[in-house]
Order: structure tokens, then sequence, then C-alpha cells
């Protein structure tokens, strides 16, 4: 373990949190409300901060060991520091309150142990969904696109962070790869929220929904989510960034590169689409009755499936109410989620899609046992490793859901709001059935339950290992 550079680059992280603080802080200035809970963050994450990336590390090798530690520390400490704020201004007294809705906030969950968030102060509402945009893209990643860090090993702390089984550099360099995935993600944002201003918006409103939608996170300003704003044309724009943003992030550099062809090959984007459309037309059909027609169906139906399959979690409807059809086809798609390489969470499509593949080529080889045949993804041969890693993410994100359903079972609560609740936080949802519905909230968990979700937080949006990594004693063992 190389432990200079890992302090360091923690050291640039809370460095990076400290700067990025400066927004909320400057929020509660401008409408007149005090800086002091941010400005008390701010001095113990520059004095630690500053203290861990003095150390000068021998060399600035990085490997993937390193990688994943440095992932998983920087989350928790980002995670610890970032609740202050809340405890400091009131606006969440306890702490493991504010430090469940900080780690919604960074994994871009959106589970909310909040009732009325429209009593929070204006500083406190922008940096809660704040949180949703630095964690959405990955806070690893911003360090690498604006500091100077040397050595291209960085690759290994980028695939730790970004969702998804493979990560691939966009250019030779990994640093200016992170550079086009921030202006990438930036540039959506900005396009988001001019449209939510044309919709009638504040600039605080859609500048914060803008925020949390690009994060994938759903967090918002109301109690109500999205249908506060009673508005077809907000729905519909917000519904649509939320599936672009669950598209991969290197299908839209394709486009900025004049290859906008290209990206229908991508196997992984027609499944998504078509998981989509199908969905959507099920869903409207089933609730259709009940709702006022098939257009209402649709408009409903459209807004619900891609905040679910996104895995951002606003909310126009309570779907809870809506038919067992319904309801649990929405379940389904929050274990699937969207696409590798974009900012939602859960499974992702690329890792379902080779478990079906791999599934049908078992079947075909008890068929057909002397027929050789390989597993294609994406116009690439599927190596037997990568098949492997899949099957054991897949079974080991499973075993971690079962494993939290028993944990919260100890509150005594229905089975239904304990699976759904698991569920939702492995996958970084936020909202799920029952009392964690989306007109629910997460606040009646015992601090033991919400300590055993802050967790699940943490490995789902940082896929399990570099968290697991932590706590193995041969991880930190010196090379």
């Amino acid at each position: 373990m190389n432990y200079r550079v890992v302090s360091n680059i923690l050291g640039k992280v809370l460095l990076a949190e400290a700067l990025l603080l400066l927004l909320p802080m400057t929020a509660a200035l401008r409408y007149h409300e005090s800086a002091l809970p941010f400005l008390w963050t701010v001095l113990p994450l520059l004095i630690v901060g500053g203290a861990l990336s003095a150390v000068k590390p021998k060399n600035s090798d990085l490997f993937a060991r390193e990688g994943f530690v440095i992932v998983g520390l920087s989350w928790m400490l980002m995670s610890a520091f970032g609740a202050l704020p809340f405890v400091l201004s009131g606006d969440i007294p306890h702490y493991i309150d504010a430090l469940f809705e900080t780690v919604s906030g960074f994994t871009t969950t959106g589970a909310s142990i909040l009732e009325n968030v429209e009593n929070m102060s204006r500083g406190g509402n922008f940096w809660r969904l704040f949180t949703h945009w630095v964690g959405g893209m990955g806070v690893l990643v911003f360090i690498a696109a604006v500091l100077p860090i040397s050595g291209d090993h960085y690759i290994h702390v980028m695939r730790a962070e970004v969702p998804g089984p493979t990560v691939s550099k966009l250019v030779p360099k990994a640093r200016k790869t992170a550079r086009i995935l921030y202006m990438i993600y930036a540039g959506l944002t900005l396009i988001e929220m001019i449209f939510l201003l044309c919709g009638g918006m504040d600039f605080y409103d859609a500048l914060l929904h803008a925020f949390a939608t690009a994060g994938t996170g759903g967090f918002s300003t109301r109690a109500a989510s999205i249908a506060a704003f009673d508005s077809v044309y907000i729905e519909m724009v917000v519904a649509t960034f939320m599936m672009l943003f669950g598209v991969n992030f290197n299908l839209f550099y394709f486009i900025l590169l004049g290859q906008g062809l290209a990206i229908f090959k991508s196997e992984e984007l027609r499944v998504y689409l078509i998981t989509i459309a199908a969905s959507v037309l099920l869903i409207a059909l089933n609730i259709m009755g009940s709702v006022g027609g098939f257009a209402q169906g649709l408009r409903y139906a459209y807004f619900q499936v891609t905040t679910v399959m996104s895995t951002t979690g606003f909310a126009t409807a309570d779907f809870d109410k809506w038919p067992e059809l319904s309801r649990w086809l929405l379940v389904l798609l929050m274990f699937g989620g969207a696409c590798a390489g974009s900012t939602a969470g859960g499974l992702k499509l690329s890792r379902v899609i080779i478990l079906a593949k791999s599934y049908l080529y078992e079947l075909k080889q008890l068929i057909l046992p002397t027929r050789v045949k390989r597993i294609w993804f994406e116009g690439k041969a599927v190596s037997d490793q990568t098949v492997r890693s899949v099957l054991v993410y897949f079974f080991t994100y499973l075993a971690i859901i079962g494993i939290g359903v028993l944990l919260l079972a100890l509150d005594g609560h229905d089975m239904v709001t304990n699976l759904t609740a698991s569920v939702a936080c492995m996958s970084n949802i936020g909202p799920g059935l029952n009392l964690v519905g989306p007109t629910g909230n997460f606040a009646f968990f015992s601090v033991f339950s919400k300590l055993v979700l802050i967790l699940e937080m943490l490995l789902g949006r940082l896929e399990i290992f570099p968290v697991l990594f932590l706590f193995a004693p041969s991880v930190w063992k010196k090379r």
C-alpha cells in the first residue's frame, strides 16, 4: 500500500469539498442566512485536508488496491464532514440523521429522513441537492479533471468510482478523459436548467433540480417533489433528462465527435430504450382506468419509469397506490437500473445483458455440449473473467440486499417496507413501497437501521468492492 499517495489524494479530496461548500455558503448569504454553519465546516476541512495533502509521496504510482482504498475512504470522509452544515444550522439536529441525508445525497440515492423540506434553510437545501451533482459523476473524477495529479495510473481510481463493469479511457490520458466527462455533465446540466427556467421555475429551483436530475438523485426543494409544480412541461423536461443521464456518457462523446449514428450500434442503449418504451406502455395500460385515461396513464408512466430506471427518485404520483402489476414492475426495474458509465445506480443494464446471455449460453451448452460459442456484447467477445466478475457482483449484490432486509427486520416493520427499503438504498433509488413509498420517508427507522441503510447506499454507489476492501487486512499491508 502506497500510504503517502493515498494520504495526499485524500487531502486533496477534503480541500475540494471545502471549495465546493463555498457555493451553498454563497447561497446562504444571498438569502440573508447565516454562513457560519458552512464556515465552521470549511475550517476543519482546510486543516485536515491541508495536513494530508502536505504528505508528499516518494512515487506517484497508483494501482487497483490504492484506487479502491482512496475511493472508499474519500466517500466516507466527505460524508462525515458534509453532514456538519446540517447539524450546525439546525436543519437536521441529530448527526446520524444528517449523515443519512448526506450519504443519500452524495450517493445520489435520494432517500430522505425529512418530512418537510420547505422548512430547511436555502443554503442547507442548496448543499443538500448540490451533493447529488457532486456525487453523480464522482468527486475523484472531478479531482482528476481540475487538479494536476501526476501518473496515468489514476485510471484505477476512476474505475473504482465510475459505475459499470468496465471503465475505459476516451482519450489516452485519464485526466483528459475526466475533463471530457465533466464538460458533458456540466453542459447537460446547464441545458436542463435553461429548459426548466422556460417552464416557469425560478432560478434557485431550476438550478437545484437540474443538479438533482444530473446526478440522478431525486432530492427536491419541495416535499411533494416534481408534483408540487403541477406542470406537464416540467414533468416531461425532467423525465427526458433523467432518461438522458441514464445513458453511457461515452456515447455523448461520440456525438460531440460527429459520430452520432454510431450510438445506435450500442446494444445496451437499445435495450435501455426498448425497456423504457415497453414498461411505459404496459404500466399506462394498467393504470389508465384509475388516472383518467390512456393519455394520463402515459404521462405518469413515462415519468415514473424513467425516474426508477435512471434511479433518480423524483415523484409525480404515488405509485404505491397503483395496481400490483405496475408496483412490482417498477420494483424489478429498480434492480436493473440504467446504462454503465452513466450517473445511475442499480446493477446496470450491461451486467443484466451479460447475465441473460450467460444463462442462454449455458442452456445451449446443455442441449448441444459439443458446440463452442462465445458470449458477445457490444460487438466484442466477452471474456470468461468478465462473466465471472459479473456473476460474483450479482450474487454479492443480492446477498447484501438480503442481509439488509434481515437487519431492518429487527425494527419490526412489514416485509415489503424492509425489502424495498433495502433495494432502494442498495440501488440508489430512494423511494420504495409501503412506509418508504413516494409519499413516505425513512425517518421512522432506528439509528441502527439507518446505519445499515447508509452502508448499503455506499456499497451500491461504489459498486461494493471499494467499501469491502477497507475491511480486508491484506489490503493495508505494505508491498
